[in-house]
């Protein structure tokens, strides 16, 4: 019930927001022949986003529509709720699939990095982090991009696509158009995870347990797995499961690059539009997504160290 209520404040306060600042009336502006005003009005009523209607009242009934599943409409009159479960499912995808590579990259990068702590692999690994932070995602998109398109060209085949979603083909080509966004993602989360995965991994192997796994004549590398890296996973799942929840809207730079139509261009897009019930709405989704991220979070701490679920 607390969720529940978490997710209405939230839905709201980006609705009351939107509603004040965006002019969905500016759409209709510079058509020729001009609209009459009460055309406007009318059309904009239908939808709940005439802003000479008392802002109470709108609120009102947009909120009462949310708490049937109804999303309300776009300024156009399109169903906002059916656009972004559309959009949901492309993003979903992008998102899991980056995040996936990203975090297996990181905890292994990391976990080797504290393994091997001030030798070659740990300053090798941490420059390349700090350059891969350094670098906004527009430009490691286009960068990869280029770079595709070079390789592309050199070879003769196409062998990843640098824009749009899918084309005519089946799974193989929708995998072709994954890997350059979803790689965008996942190389600067990685190197986030790798060095969140590092401090745990130097801190627990410290810890007296640990040594005291290796007095007793363990092996390194059982130690190393059993021991040290399954309590050091806690801190990071944790930050990685709520890192999904931001994705799914933060992944606004990447969709635009590649083409790719998922929420986080449609949040653009609505802003641009001054599509109200669209941007609160995807604020709904991105609110549900990270409370259900720490639902996932406090599950996987229970299934990595039980003794905390007493």
């Amino acid at each position: 019930m607390n969720y529940a209520a978490l997710i209405v404040v939230a839905s709201s306060l980006a609705w009351l927001l939107a509603a004040v600042t965006l002019d969905p009336r500016a759409n209709y502006a510079g058509r020729t022949p001009a609209p009459p005003v009460a055309v406007v009005d009318a059309a904009l009523s239908e939808v709940n986003l005439n802003d000479h209607d008392p802002l109470l009242d709108r609120y009102l009934t947009w909120v009462s529509g949310l708490a049937r599943g109804d999303f309300g409409r776009t300024w156009d009159g399109l169903s906002v709720g059916a656009d972004l479960a559309d959009r949901a499912g492309v993003t979903l995808r992008l998102v899991t699939a980056g995040l996936v590579v990203g975090a297996l990259l990181g905890l292994t990068v990391g976990t080797l990095a504290a393994v091997h702590h001030r030798r070659w692999f740990d300053r090798l690994s941490g420059g390349l982090v700090f350059m891969l932070l350094a670098v906004p995602t527009v430009v490691l998109a286009n960068v990869l991009i280029l770079g595709t398109v070079w390789f592309n060209d050199a070879t003769g085949a196409r062998f990843l696509m640098v824009s749009g979603e899918t084309g005519a083909g089946g799974p193989f080509d929708r995998l072709r158009h994954l890997v350059l966004p979803a790689l965008t993602l996942a190389l600067p989360l990685a190197a986030v995870f790798s060095r969140y995965q590092r401090n745990a991994m130097l801190d627990v192997l410290n810890a007296d347990y640990v040594r005291t796994a290796r007095a007793k004549g363990l092996p390194r590398r059982t130690v190393i797995v059993r021991h040290a890296l399954r309590t050091a996973l806690i801190p990071t799942t944790t930050y990685l499961t709520f890192t999904f929840g931001a994705l799914l809207v933060g992944s606004t730079v990447t969709e635009t690059v590649f083409g790719w139509h998922g929420l986080g261009q449609r949040l653009i897009t609505a802003i641009q539009t001054s599509d109200v019930n669209t941007v609160a709405g995807i604020t709904a989704v991105a609110a549900v997504a990270l409370l259900l991220s720490a639902v996932a979070a406090d599950a996987l701490q229970r299934v990595l160290n039980p003794g905390r679920a007493r």
